[in-house]
C-alpha cells in the first residue's frame, strides 16, 4: 500500500469521527493538516530507510564482485603452483561470489525503483499539504464571512422589526378575536331579548283573551 492510500484512509477515518461529533470546518481541515504532516513525517522516514536499504545491497554487491576477484585470483596462484584441486575449490567459490553479486545488483535496481517511487509520492504528499494550507486559510476567511452574516441577521435592525411586525400582527389577531367574540355574544343577547318580548306579547295575549272572555261571562250573568 502506497503512502498516499494509507494516508487517505486515514484522512477518512479522522475526518469521519470529526464529523460524527459535530465538529466544525476549521477543526476538522487542521486535524486532516495533523494528519498529514505526521504522515508526510513517516513517509521521510520510510524513504531514508528505503535509500538506506539501497545503499546496504550495494555494498553487499560491491563486496561480492571484490571477493569473487580475489578467489579467481586465489585460483590462478593455486593452478600456477599445481594445486588444482585447491584452483577448484577457489574458482567455486569466486563463482558464488559472483552470482551472489549478480543477486544483489538486480536487488539494488529494484529497490531504487521503489525509492524513486516513493520519493514522488512524497513530492506529491508535499505539494498537497501546500494545497491544504492554501485551501486553510481561504476556508477560515470563508467561514468567518458566513459567521459575519448569520451575526448581521440576529443583530440587524431588518431582524428586529421583524420580530416586532410578528408581534403586533399577532396582537391584531387577537383583538380582532375578541372583538368577533363580543359582537357574537351582543347578538345572541338580541336574539334572547327578542325571544323573550314574543314571549312576553304571547302571554299578554292570552291574558287580553281570558280577560275578554270572563267580562262577556259576567255580563251575561248579570242579564239573566
Amino acid at each position: 500500500m502506497s503512502i498516499l492510500d494509507r494516508l487517505s484512509r486515514l484522512l477518512r477515518a479522522n475526518v469521519n469521527d470529526l464529523i460524527s461529533r459535530a465538529e466544525d470546518p476549521a477543526k476538522i481541515i487542521e486535524q486532516s493538516l495533523l494528519d498529514m504532516r505526521s504522515a508526510y513525517a513517516e513517509a521521510r522516514s520510510e524513504v531514508a530507510d528505503a535509500m538506506s536499504q539501497s545503499a546496504k545491497l550495494s555494498r553487499e554487491a560491491s563486496t561480492n564482485r571484490k571477493l569473487a576477484e580475489e578467489y579467481e585470483k586465489k585460483a590462478e596462484e593455486a593452478l600456477r603452483a599445481g594445486n588444482e584441486e585447491l584452483a577448484r575449490e577457489a574458482l567455486r567459490r569466486s563463482h558464488n561470489h559472483k552470482d551472489l553479486a549478480k543477486g544483489f545488483e538486480e536487488q539494488v535496481g529494484t529497490q531504487n525503483a521503489t525509492v524513486d517511487q516513493l520519493k514522488t509520492q512524497l513530492r506529491a504528499l508535499e505539494a498537497k499539504i501546500d494545497e491544504m494550507e492554501s485551501r486553510k486559510s481561504l476556508l477560515a476567511a470563508r467561514q468567518k464571512t458566513a459567521q459575519a452574516g448569520a451575526t448581521l441577521e440576529r443583530v440587524s435592525g431588518f431582524s428586529k422589526a421583524g420580530g416586532a411586525m410578528d408581534a403586533f400582527e399577532d396582537m391584531e389577531r387577537k383583538v380582532m378575536a375578541m372583538e368577533d367574540r363580543n359582537q357574537a355574544m351582543a347578538q345572541l343577547r338580541q336574539e334572547s331579548d327578542l325571544d323573550a318580548q314574543l314571549a312576553d306579547l304571547g302571554r299578554d295575549r292570552e291574558l287580553d283573551d281570558a280577560f275578554a272572555a270572563l267580562k262577556a261571562r259576567v255580563q251575561g250573568g248579570s242579564q239573566s
